[in-house]
């Protein structure tokens, strides 16, 4: 048995820094060479634990660590953190959350939290740029723990905020943090480093406490047989001149040798083929974006982040595992089934949902039960013209939506679009598609609600206003206050002992007309085909009289408290002379 290198994601809002820190542990310059210096793809880096012994230089004494090095994942988004899945579980063994002093948890940031949350991986919290803290005063290269040293009060006080603004937004999410240098158990509190990626300070910390919680904690599970069939997840696939396509693989556990017979994951049955070249990054370097040549290499143990060039790739899908296979073929290829079978709870009734990869799927799926939203089909892959007809088709109006979920819309779709009855909510942001239909839908439904109540007399009940009584009959004219429900002109009455109390003719408010007056409105109304102080005295109660029909109808409506307590009023009314009234 041998100790691999934990594997390490990062994560964090865009523009917070993720990739310039790891440019910052390795010394390269990735991030400058990034259109619009934002991640496009993801990226591995091998960062050996002698790299890792000259970094943390000025904290380390005489301690050695048995874990031979960290790899590093730099993601584009939480999104593609998603997709990086291991044994059905998460690729990464620990993650660092990259967090801006000044802008706090953004959200990119809750998005992330919330995914390492629910698949149960560890991570610590780099608190990056506390170069723009006022009057910080910049120690390059150095660790934070001897920078504060030779910062001003004032200086100290503002991070302080900074750091006790953000540990707060962190308790609202049931999380507990604290300064990595103040913390006693580290089971009990997330490590918060403070750091700037710009200057080097704190990097040296943010290592040291990434490299001692993995050996402590971690160090169980990273024990593997060096030797064993390799098993890795698939990054990206490219176009490399001279190689053709290529697969970009983190390879977690066992060996990988050329000439291999490997299995990769695809959307439907696995795809067999064989290794014809294994490109090595050298160590400090990217795989996405190296600075030397790639070591053309026989073989390699986990964890590592390789190139492979193989026979056959079509059809596999970034996200898909890696197997290697000897003379269980067949075994190889059940499992692979297994772990690639998307598992996800589906409804008679419910939205579609689509995304990327498998990770990415069931984590939106997860969002979605997490928030009462039924699935009806959920599938991985861009939204097709058959995706857009089959959901104009359904029959709810709100199930005719489409989630999608890190997916673009085929050419034919938008064209099918154009005319169909459907709504398609898309974003990165797995809890801003959530948000995004639930609060269409909750529109949609007011909508249909107003309609409903425009068509149909729906519950009032109302009173005569003390000294508000200005003619006594033909029409009587009063003041009235409307208590519950809504009133409208042509509506009957009845009062408290089921007497009719005529018709309400009109409705003011001054000298304007109104179409209905709700509760809590204060009015004029003229009712025809009553006298005040013979069918109804001044400070009367009147309700608004409704068919059975009606009555019966209402009680599938979603009324509030105050609608509910007049119908039941008017219910015990009616029954006075019909016990079975709209029984």
């Amino acid at each position: 048995m041998t100790t691999r290198q934990p594997i390490v994601s990062v994560l964090g809002h865009v523009d917070h820094g993720k990739t310039m820190l790891l440019d910052r542990i390795r010394g390269t310059s990735v991030v400058s060479r990034e259109a619009g210096a934002i991640t496009q793809q993801l990226g591995a880096t091998e960062v050996p634990i002698d790299h890792i012994y000259d970094v943390c230089s000025q904290l380390i004494s005489e301690r050695n660590f048995t874990v031979p090095g960290l790899l590093f994942i730099d993601t584009p988004g939480h999104h593609s953190f998603t997709t990086l899945r291991a044994r059905g579980g998460s690729l990464a063994d620990m993650a660092i959350l990259v967090i801006d002093v000044r802008e706090g948890l953004m959200p990119q940031t809750i998005e992330s939290i919330r995914i390492l949350r629910r698949l149960k991986t560890p991570f610590i919290i780099a608190l990056n740029k506390i170069d723009s803290i006022p009057g910080w005063e910049s120690q390059p290269n150095t660790p934070f723990v001897l920078s504060a040293r030779k910062q001003s009060e004032r200086a100290l006080q503002e991070l302080d905020l900074k750091l006790y603004n953000i540990i707060g937004r962190l308790n609202e999410e049931d999380l507990s943090a604290e300064r990595y240098d103040r913390i006693g158990d580290f089971t009990k509190a997330i490590a918060m480093v403070p750091l700037s990626a710009k200057t080097g300070e704190g990097v040296s910390d943010l290592l040291l406490v990434l490299i001692g919680l993995a050996q402590r904690f971690l160090e169980g599970q990273l024990e593997m047989e060096e030797r064993g069939p390799g098993r890795g997840t698939i990054l990206e696939i490219k176009e490399e001149k001279g190689l053709g396509p290529t697969l970009d693989v983190i390879l977690y556990a066992g060996t990988l040798r050329k000439g291999d017979k490997v299995a990769l994951g695809t959307r439907s049955k696995p795809v067999v083929t064989r290794i014809k070249a294994i490109l090595r990054p050298k160590p400090l370097d990217e795989i996405r974006d190296p600075r030397d040549r790639f070591d053309q290499v026989n073989e390699v143990s986990a964890a590592i982040g390789v190139k492979l060039s193989c026979q056959h790739i079509e059809g596999v899908m970034a996200g898909g595992p890696l197997r290697v296979i000897h003379d269980n073929e067949d075994q190889v290829l059940a499992e692979m089934t297994e772990e690639t079978k998307v598992n996800i709870k589906l409804s008679d009734s419910g939205v579609m949902i689509k995304a990327d990869a498998i990770g990415s799927l069931e984590a939106l799926a997860y969002e979605c039960d997490a928030a009462g939203v039924l699935i009806r089909k959920s599938g991985i892959g861009d939204v097709s013209r058959r995706d857009i007809i089959e959901t104009s088709a359904y029959g709810d109006p709100f199930h005719k939506v489409i989630l999608a979920f890190n997916v673009a819309v085929n050419p034919d779709a938008k064209e099918a679009m154009h005319d169909a009855d459907m709504h398609m909510f898309a974003s990165d942001i797995v809890y801003r598609i959530i948000e995004d239909f639930q609060e269409w839908e909750a529109k949609e439904r007011r909508k249909i609600d107003d309609e409903k109540r425009s068509k149909f007399a729906f519950p009032g009940k109302m009173m005569i206003m003390p000294n508000h009584v200005f003619r006594a009959s033909k029409p009587a004219i009063v003041g009235v206050r409307v208590l519950s429900g809504r009133i409208r002109p042509g509506q009957r009455l009845v009062g408290v002992d089921g007497r009719d109390l005529g018709r309400i003719r009109s409705i003011r408010d001054g000298e304007e007309p109104m179409r209905e007056a709700k509760q809590g409105a204060e009015v004029a109304v003229a009712i025809e085909g009553i006298t005040i102080g013979r069918q109804v005295d001044a400070e009367g109660i009147l309700y608004v009289d409704l068919m059975e029909t009606a009555a019966k109808e209402l009680r599938s409506y979603d009324l509030n408290a105050d609608e509910a307590m007049t119908l039941d009023e008017l219910l015990v009314i009616k029954r006075k002379q019909d016990p079975f009234w709209a029984m």
